[in-house]
């Protein structure tokens, strides 16, 4: 009798495939979705425009008239230009942390179920998304700070300080981005994550250095806004796009940590919301 047929080797399937770096395959998901929110964002143009509305807002009324009142210490900085950074990062606040109701969205209309089934690592579906967020956040921010200019703001245009404000900014829209996701796989439901949006957006942004120094708040307050991611990317945009005085190392140091905690957290949690 001739004897059976030895078993192929476990990788002889994969012998004629060439092997991708999974690093270069995760910049590859990446891309693809932030390209897909790029492209959404083109065909809908009126969105800038509505989102230009409330920093307009922020800065032409409420700066405008605060700026009347003594006693807010800025620096030496007029008021306008003191929360135009705490500004830009409230409107990129907002969109990203309301990504978590577009995950639910893509839950229930089946996309997300396609997407867990595919080879693409979940960090990478959950980076795509933060990344998608940064596109928007960007966009936003380039809105706000042409506002800015307009009312007379002293914006510094050196191109290495946009950069690095860039690079800001897009941390931020990650660490919030992947916060929402995180609490949308908790959740589970637009109802649930629509009221605490607007329940964790309001109390970042006001326990913060946005709208006035961290000395001004009471004592208890001041401890909070120090654990307050918000607060770090405000610091540093302010130096960046202002001039005024940053801890940088600080800054970026709490924003990495802050963000990789985040991406990592909400990576867990995916299986679950995508249920």
């Amino acid at each position: 009798m001739s004897e059976p047929l030895a078993a192929p080797p476990p990788d002889w399937a994969e012998a004629g495939r060439p092997r991708r770096n999974p690093v270069a395959t995760l910049v590859a998901r990446v891309a693809a979705l932030s390209l897909a929110e790029w492209q959404k964002l083109r065909r809908d143009r009126w969105e800038q425009v509505i989102r230009a509305i409330q920093p307009l807002l922020w800065l032409g009324i409420f700066g405008a008239a605060l700026s009347r009142l003594p006693g807010i210490p800025t620096g030496g900085l007029s008021y306008v230009d003191f929360i135009l950074p705490g500004v830009l990062t409230q409107s990129v606040l907002f969109i990203a942390i309301l990504y978590g109701v577009h995950m639910i969205w893509d839950r229930d209309a089946g996309l997300l179920a396609k997407l867990m089934v595919t080879p693409t690592p979940r960090s990478a579906l959950v980076i795509g998304k933060a990344f998608a967020a940064a596109v928007r956040g960007l966009t936003n921010a380039v809105v706000v700070l042409l506002i800015g200019q307009v009312l007379g703001v002293s914006v510094q245009w050196h191109p290495l300080r946009l950069l690095a404000a860039v690079g800001v900014v897009v941390l931020g829209s990650t660490t919030f981005c992947c916060l929402s996701i995180l609490i949308a796989g908790l959740v589970r439901t637009r109802e649930r994550m629509m009221g605490l949006s607007q329940l964790i957006m309001v109390p970042l942004f006001f326990a913060s250095n946005a709208l006035y120094p961290i000395a001004m708040l009471p004592a208890w307050l001041q401890v909070a806004s120090r654990f307050n991611p918000l607060t770090y990317q405000v610091d540093a945009l302010r130096g960046l796009l202002i001039g005024a005085p940053a801890d940088y190392a600080l800054d970026v140091a709490v924003m990495v940590g802050v963000t990789v905690v985040m991406v990592s957290a909400a990576a867990a949690l995916l299986p679950r919301l995508a249920r």
